[in-house]
């Protein structure tokens, strides 16, 4: 073989050589990257191909499909979309996905590893390919009467456990949106996008204000720092009088702690001090355990991390490095101590589960398309941020606070107990606009049973300032999912 012809050769054979390798690079290497690629069409097409397995509450699907015209043949279709939008998320072919629909997307549109054994089998039988189901925790009555209650007083939301799993029963934010109208990529689809931008939008209805939003907790986070209290064995009782003198002024400052209206709060017990909630009385525990103290009792309940349900909630903030009169001013939920109902939902579930703090979830089971279990998850122990002797005292505290405190708009009839706790807290530069109204809770029936535990925050922009109040705004929601709850187990 002559020289020049030896170099063609060598040529193509290099370039042969390439071939093969970018072949294989492309059908081994990158092949997972390119399948799942959003620039795919393929993908898109495949996805909405076949009908999306459903979101199940109480047994009963709150999601469906419908078919349509074009290369994707399924859309998503949902059922109280706006009431149950804060759990299921959005799943659309222009918009992608989010929360529960996103998460769970595996199961939901059969392509999970976890239904290869069922799809091979359906694929031998002919059987057309369906994706899985999602069960639920939720309560479809506690969701109703959460979501109901909020749509009367314009914005925020509600969080119901069950204390002795962490069940997630409620999971309620207003204003909201119904996902059904983005779920295809039509022009109403994306007119109906464009509308719920919070740039075009500024009651952001898209904002998961149960899991994403967090609030100055206000005076709920009085419950905490009793706990606080009483586990450093500051205080031993709940009818021991503290050390809070009246006046007390803010250590480090000439700024006097004030308390709202007359109340009894010199010298105060814990129990007459959460009664009447009394500022002095809980700034000065703050202060007498100091910032590392009452960090570490927050840390405890959640405070300062992310919780999965499995969708993500924001962390809630308690901070560190605080002066003595920031200590005071957050232990009672002021200054830069803010939460997600989520959190102060775990607060009420730990006091009412004898101090033990179950982790929050919302997905019982996931399953095939023939309702065979492929996974089921189990209750899991959070934390134990108070011992049982403490948890007891504190519901005794909260208890009184609905008997004759500030809670008394929560009283539930029929032998049930309700533990409780208001709260009003501070918004905007220089508490400029209308405060938060919150209420934590929990019911015991008269087994001893405590099947429900509650958090309510409303952002009621209209009310007349004077008239915002947990007790008035905050407490009569809690107790119709309470209610909701209790009646759906008899």
């Amino acid at each position: 073989m002559n020289k020049p012809l030896r170099r063609i050769a060598i040529f193509c054979g290099l370039l042969v050589l390439t071939l093969l390798i970018r072949d294989n690079w492309l059908q081994y290497v990158k092949a997972d990257e390119l399948r799942t690629d959003t620039d795919n069409r393929r993908v898109a097409i495949e996805r909405y191909a076949t009908p999306r397995g459903d979101i199940i509450v109480d047994g009963k699907a709150i999601t469906g499909h419908s078919t349509t015209s074009g290369d994707f043949k399924y859309k998503r279709t949902y059922k109280d979309g706006a009431m149950w939008a804060p759990v299921t998320g959005f799943v659309s072919q222009a918009y992608g996905a989010n929360q529960l629909e996103n998460l769970e997307d595996g199961i939901l549109t059969g392509n999970d590893d976890r239904l290869f054994f069922r799809n091979t089998l359906d694929m031998i039988t002919g059987k057309a390919k369906e994706g899985g189901n999602v069960v639920t925790t939720l309560n479809s009555a506690a969701q109703k009467a959460a979501y109901e209650g909020l749509a009367k007083r314009g914005k925020g939301a509600v969080v119901a456990l069950e204390p002795s799993t962490g069940k997630i029963l409620a999971l309620a934010s207003y204003p909201s949106y119904d996902p059904g109208t983005i779920a295809g990529g039509s022009e109403a689809d994306e007119k109906a996008w464009k509308a719920l931008d919070k740039k075009n939008n500024p009651d952001d209805p898209m904002l998961n204000r149960a899991l994403r939003e967090v609030y100055p907790p206000g005076s709920t986070f009085k419950v905490l720092t009793a706990a606080a209290a009483l586990e450093d064995g500051l205080y031993d009782s709940a009818d021991e009088k503290t050390d809070s003198p009246l006046p007390w002024t803010l250590p480090g400052t000439v700024t006097p702690l004030k308390n709202e209206g007359n109340i009894p709060c010199k010298n105060a017990t814990l129990r007459v001090a959460l009664q009447w909630s009394c500022n002095t009385v809980f700034g000065k525990i703050g202060y007498d355990l100091g910032n590392d103290k009452m960090l570490e009792e927050a840390k405890k309940f959640g405070f300062t991390e992310e919780q999965f349900t499995p969708v993500r909630s924001s962390a809630s903030v308690f901070s560190e490095d605080m002066a003595d009169s920031e200590v005071a001013l957050s232990s009672i939920g002021q200054f830069n101590t803010a939460a997600t109902p989520l959190q102060m939902a775990m607060v009420a579930s730990a006091v009412a589960n004898d101090g033990v703090l179950m982790k929050p979830y919302m997905v019982d089971e996931l399953q095939a398309s023939n309702l065979d279990v492929i996974e089921k998850n189990d209750p899991t122990e959070y934390s134990r941020p108070m011992s049982a002797k403490t948890a007891q005292i504190v519901q005794s505290l909260m208890e009184t606070v609905v008997e004759k405190g500030t809670g008394t708009t929560a009283q539930i009839d029929g032998g049930v107990t309700v533990g409780g706790k208001t709260g009003t807290a501070q918004h905007g530069e220089n508490n400029s606009k209308n405060p938060y109204a919150w209420f934590i809770s929990y019911a015991k029936l008269g087994d001893g049973s405590k099947p429900v535990a509650v958090a309510v925050v409303v952002e009621d922009e209209s009310a007349v300032r004077e008239n915002i109040s947990g007790s008035g705004l905050a407490a009569p929601i809690a107790k119709s999912v309470m209610e909701a709850v209790i009646n759906s187990k008899k």
